[in-house]
């Protein structure tokens, strides 16, 4: 199976950078790329794993492809439309479309041609090269669940972090994260994240062993501070006040200048002034946890069964509801059932050999010894 994680340098030396896309711009198109998937999914109502493994495929495809040449809101729809079908929650082509251009302005939904559907069907199997048919997808949503249950403490603070923590979740999506740590390490680092925000300072919880100096250690082992402390500054860049700009596919200015990164910066106590996590988790409807703890299940709604009324003989008081019986006396023959007839069949029975049958062609000997001749598959 391929290895989709990559270094820091990896991720500065894409196919958008050597096109000559900043890689300030090559970010933000990633993130725009990815908040489009999710409003597309939570406004089709799909699964929180089906929004975020439509954006694995989105952040994948761009370690292969450059944004010049497969613009992002095409791809967007094409990863979302496989993502439905992966995980069981397809979508029509078309809806995802027509959701698109309802959030998308004149001007960005241009880009997808005057054939949409076939774009996106055409991008599918690019797709699917692309990220060599490698299709299950892991999370952090399981991992931080379980995690969650053998921490000790105040339940409703526990509560509490839990929720933050998974609305960092939902925000890393933004960020290049799937691209460089596994789901377990992302989700005890925002875990940690949360936990500092929230002020939920876990001091046991089950399993623990005197070896264990920090309670991710039963999970995750040798994650060090610094690399904590990393994958939080980058959950946490995704609210800090940046221009927007509302370009196109493809940069026509100069590069916005860098902004400086506090790396070796203490992790703030207090929630980012700009976006409050627990305000974007009430916020938004992609998914959140049940209050106790378990995922969510999508079930399909109850059919209610099919309830048949048999209409009255005439000159009785309807509805007539016994079971059914020969017609009272005095009723009109014309209204009695007819009686059963069984008649010989219409065309008696042919001693013909089945339709798979072939007689064998006269003068025609045995196959020739050897392998069988390899079948010939046209070019698609």
């Amino acid at each position: 199976m391929p290895y989709w994680y990559y270094d820091k340098k990896d991720l500065q030396n894409t196919p958008s950078f050597r096109d000559g896309i900043s890689t300030d711009t090559e970010n933000r198109y990633r993130k725009e790329g990815a908040r489009f998937i999710i409003d597309t999914g939570s406004k089709m109502d799909l699964g929180y794993n089906t929004v975020a493994t439509g954006v694995v495929y989105f952040h994948r495809f761009y370690m292969f492809h450059s944004f010049r040449t497969f613009p992002r809101y095409i791809t967007a729809c094409c990863c979302l439309f496989l993502a439905g079908k992966v995980e069981e929650t397809p979508k029509k082509c078309k809806d995802i479309i027509k959701v698109a251009k309802s959030l998308l302005t004149e001007q960005k939904f241009a880009s997808f041609g005057e054939d949409p559907k076939e774009e996106v069907m055409t991008l599918e199997r690019i797709l699917l090269q692309t990220i060599k048919f490698d299709l299950q997808v892991e999370h952090p949503y399981g991992y931080l669940l379980k995690y969650a249950k053998c921490l000790k403490g105040d339940k409703p603070k526990l509560q509490k972090m839990v929720q933050m923590a998974w609305t960092f979740v939902n925000d890393s999506l933004c960020t290049t994260l799937c691209l460089q740590w596994e789901p377990e390490v992302i989700a005890v680092a925002l875990m940690f994240l949360a936990g500092k925000l929230s002020k939920f300072e876990v001091l046991d919880w089950n399993g623990r062993i005197p070896k264990h100096t920090a309670w991710w250690d039963m999970f995750v082992e040798d994650i060090t501070m610094e690399l904590l402390e990393d994958i939080c500054h980058q959950v946490l860049d995704l609210y800090s006040p940046q221009p927007q700009s509302s370009g196109g596919d493809s940069p026509t200015g100069p590069p916005p200048a860098k902004v400086p990164k506090n790396d070796k910066k203490p992790l703030s106590v207090t929630p980012p002034t700009s976006a409050s996590p627990v305000a974007a988790a009430a916020a938004k409807a992609v998914v959140t946890p049940n209050k106790n703890g378990a995922e969510l299940k999508f079930e399909p709604p109850k059919l209610e069964p099919l309830r048949y009324t048999y209409p009255a003989y005439p000159g009785l008081a309807p509805p007539y509801a016994g079971p059914y019986a020969a017609p009272p006396p005095g009723l009109a023959p014309r209204l009695a059932p007819p009686p059963l007839l069984y008649a010989e069949p219409r065309f008696p029975p042919v001693n013909v050999p089945p339709p798979n049958y072939f007689p064998p062609l006269p003068g025609r000997g045995p196959p020739p010894p050897g392998p069988p001749p390899r079948p010939y598959y046209p070019p698609t």
